[in-house]
């Protein structure tokens, strides 16, 4: 590049001489560097550009050329703007207008008010300040009459508020761009103008106008071959069409912009480009240098002057052959370090390997583990359950509600667990469903009301009336939501208040957009540790060691409302209370009453009209002998009649050869599973209502479990009223498989 450099200054020094036999020694030497400036940046090469005229620059300021330090800075302008260093492009733009100034030329002045102007109107904070430039513009364009300048100007302008979708300032210079359009002889601002019109129409949904400004540019850019503003042209195009349905004409719109792009930046272009500019520096030099020889002959001072070229040439071999040296050894270290960085990108995919790998046996054991530890789980609320009823241990009865609020508590504490794998392995989806948000809302009140009287705090509920009651979105994720929230609300009062709201903010016919607020005049949390609780398994200390936590809750709820799109808020001061908040929205569901209440009104679902339609046997499979013992317990609460297996090969043979109104089927057994088992019964009767019992998380054995042939799902351990529910559903109406 060292060898370039001296060679180009050479050669351009020479041209020079030659271009003006009255210019003086110093303004050759000058218009040189500035030959050499502008070749470097036709070819794009900024560095070079702006080295070289910062030597103009200097030279220029020392020999006090305004009109070359004119050049000089326009250059750092153009080079600074185009590496998008706007700081230092509007630094040098400065200096252009101070110079155009001093040399009192209108298109010198002209032109440095539309580089300003450009340079302004490009950052939002001060597009004024570029519009003010153009209005310079427009007023020097009229005093001198000047229309081409004032046609920019106007374009620049109109340019500017289109792309800030100021339509209607646009249109001002727009239109007054059409009055001139007939005396337009540059093909390229007419094109332009024509682009903008095309613009505006669009935004104002005028599609017939747009299309037409829109096809007169494009014309005007394949007569005339406008490669740079091509790209943009058929690119808009293109929206236009597809916005009006004319797919293929659209994609043709959208090729075609792609083409003029691909010559824009085509490598074999710009090269063939730099080649034919090359050819013609290099004649051009070749007459120059012969010129200058001859001149030598009549110049004895020019023969010293030689020499001290020849000694830099010299010395410019010498730079050159090091630095090839250099090139090479960089080199070899550039190869020792790609074949480093192969090695260390190998260990890297191993350990992503390694990673993934981990991450599938910690998804295994997770749902392993939910399974071994739901099934005792199921023995422990079930026989306490069963417990509390009895009226003979009725001086226990404090006792047993601990121990089952202990239970409910681990079995809460498993399925934080699980559901932050689920989140962590990206497993989890959102499953719209038909809900009534009133209903919703309540039964998570009502579900802390043991809590709530443990605490002794009062639970204020605010619904807004205005909403649509009936929703469609994943009222399971809701409600997990809303019940850590309200449960962390319920951690950290006592003897305290917590309301919880909901408030329409926007509603249209097919969408609702709902706020939740649930307060609490509790212990509240510092600046400090607000963002530390949404961290996993963080906690707080607090003075009710009833019931400390894990730290997932708030974790589970962030997470959870990122695939709602939306994201918790937190007011808090510390003892003052907290306000957590958030905003989701949900598509309008039809007037409807609950998905589990319209299941009790279709089916009327009572028990006295079970039973008053006879015995009901039912058959209990499950290898748990607790669990066994649990179920039938439960069933026979209700008067149904159960009898028990422990495998799947005797469930077989006893629904073959005896009636049974359903059968209850645990999902993992030993021998055969209870869905081979199942797909076996169905073989000779279709229509016996089969339910799953599991303790497996429900999402990955779902599909499984319906394609088997069973009718239902019930998880264990399982809420009774839900329990009885679902069996009061399919005895009354069982589905055909």
């Amino acid at each position: 590049m060292k060898k370039d450099y001296f060679f180009l200054l050479f050669l351009a020094f020479i041209a020079g001489n030659l271009l003006s036999q009255e210019k003086s020694y110093e303004d050759k030497y000058l218009d040189s560097l500035y030959v050499i400036s502008s070749t470097f940046l036709d070819n794009y090469n900024y560095k070079e550009t702006i080295e070289h005229s910062m030597e103009l620059v200097e030279l220029a300021k020392k020999r006090k050329n305004n009109y070359y330090s004119y050049r000089a800075h326009t250059l750092l302008g153009y080079s600074y703007n185009d590496l998008n260093d706007t700081i230092r492009a509007l630094k040098h733009y400065n200096y252009v207008l101070d110079y155009a100034k001093k040399l009192d030329d209108v298109t010198y002045l002209m032109n440095s008010y539309n580089n300003l102007g450009n340079i302004y109107s490009e950052n939002k904070r001060t597009i004024q300040k570029g519009i003010d430039y153009y209005h310079k513009n427009i007023d020097l364009a009229k005093e001198k009459n000047i229309p081409e300048q004032l046609l920019i100007a106007r374009i620049n302008i109109a340019w500017t508020y289109i792309d800030n979708e100021d339509y209607d300032n646009a249109w001002i210079y727009l239109s007054k761009g059409l009055e001139m359009d007939s005396s337009l002889e540059d093909a390229t601002r007419l094109s332009h103008l024509n682009f903008l019109v095309g613009r505006y129409y669009m935004a104002k949904n005028d599609l017939n106008k747009a299309k037409e400004y829109f096809e007169k540019s494009a014309a005007v850019v394949s007569e005339e071959s406008l490669v740079l503003i091509g790209g943009v042209v058929y690119y808009e195009y293109s929206k236009l069409l597809f916005k009006e349905g004319q797919y293929e004409e659209a994609y043709a719109a959208l090729e075609k912009s792609k083409e003029y792009n691909d010559k824009i930046f085509q490598k074999e272009k710009l090269e063939q480009i730099q080649i034919a500019s090359a050819k013609f520096d290099v004649g051009e030099y070749q007459q120059d240098l012969e010129i200058a020889r001859r001149e030598q002959l009549y110049k004895d001072g020019l023969i010293e002057k030689s020499k001290e070229r020849m000694y830099i040439m010299i010395a410019a071999s010498v730079v050159l052959i090091i630095i090839i040296i250099l090139v090479y050894r960089i080199n070899l270290s550039r190869k020792t370090l790609i074949n480093e960085l192969s090695k260390k990108n190998e260990e890297l995919i191993a350990a992503k390997e390694e990673a993934e790998r981990l991450s599938i046996l910690k998804t295994k054991f997770f749902s392993t583990i939910s399974h071994e530890l739901r099934t005792p789980l199921y023995g422990v609320i079930g026989l306490t359950s069963i417990l509390m009823d009895d009226e003979s241990l009725h001086k226990h009865e404090d006792d047993l509600k601990s121990l089952k609020f202990s239970a409910d508590y681990l079995l809460a504490l498993i399925n934080d667990v699980l559901q932050m794998n689920k989140m962590e392995s990206n497993l989890l989806d959102l499953e719209p469903v038909p809900f009534n948000l009133k209903d919703l809302m309540k039964s998570i009140v009502k579900s802390f009301e043991f809590t709530r009287l443990q605490n002794k705090n009062t639970i204020h509920l605010d619904l807004c009336k205005e909403a649509n009651a009936n929703l469609i979105g994943d009222k399971v994720r809701l409600s997990q939501i809303l019940m850590n929230l309200v449960g962390n609300a319920m951690k950290f009062t006592e003897r305290g208040e917590i309301w919880i709201k909901t408030q329409l903010m926007e509603s249209s016919e097919k969408t609702s957009k709902i706020y939740f607020e649930i307060k609490d005049n509790g212990t509240g949390i510092s600046k400090h540790n607000q963002e530390l609780i949404f961290e996993e398994f963080s906690q707080l200390q607090s003075s009710n060691y009833k019931y400390q936590g894990t730290g997932l809750g708030l974790p589970i709820v962030k997470k959870l409302l990122v695939l709602f799109n939306s994201e918790i808020n937190l007011v808090s001061e510390e003892g003052e209370g907290s306000t957590f908040s958030f905003t989701i929205e949900f598509d309008n569901g039809e007037q409807a009453k609950d998905e589990l209440a319209q299941d009790l009104q279709n089916h009327e679902l009572s028990l006295e009209s079970i039973i008053s339609s006879g015995e009901k046997r039912i058959l209990v499979v499950d290898d748990n002998r607790i669990n066994q013992v649990v179920t039938k317990r439960i069933l026979e609460q209700q008067q149904f009649l159960v009898e028990l297996c422990d495998n799947g090969i005797d469930a077989i043979e006893r629904v073959k050869h005896h009636p049974f109104e359903l059968v209850l089927m645990d999902v993992n057994m030993p021998g055969i599973s209870g869905l081979e088992a199942t797909r076996r019964i169905r073989e000779f009767n279709k229509h016996l209502p089969i339910i799953a019992l599991t303790a497996m998380e429900i999402d990955e054995i779902r599909e499984e479990i319906y394609e088997a042939g069973l009718n239902d799902i019930i998880v264990k351990p399982y809420d009774t009223a839900r329990f009885y529910q679902v069996i009061f559903k399919n005895l009354q109406s069982p589905i055909l498989t």
